[in-house]
């Protein structure tokens, strides 16, 4: 993911940024995981429950933010060919 114009972060900020997002994902992922399994009983271990559910609203606000940041990014000039061209 490149940086904005005018954006104050550098790239090893974006990378880690972004970095966080996917072992949180994981570790998501990895929750449901054992819990479908068995392995545990989200009532057993509430504390854990509680950090993943607000884990998992984050990262659902960060992906939702993404996707309208990256509607903002196209070119008008290539959206405007794009419609003289008619497709």
């Amino acid at each position: 993911m490149a940086s904005r114009p005018g954006s104050r972060l550098t790239q090893a900020a974006i990378f880690i940024r972004e970095t966080f997002w996917v072992f949180a994902l994981g570790a998501i992922l990895a929750y449901l995981f054992f819990m479908v399994l068995g392995a545990f009983d989200p009532g057993d271990a509430a504390g854990v429950t509680i950090a993943v559910v607000i884990l998992a609203l984050l990262w659902i606000l960060h992906a939702w933010a993404g996707r309208r940041r990256a509607k903002d990014t196209r070119d008008p000039r290539l959206v405007e060919a794009r419609e003289r061209r008619g497709f």
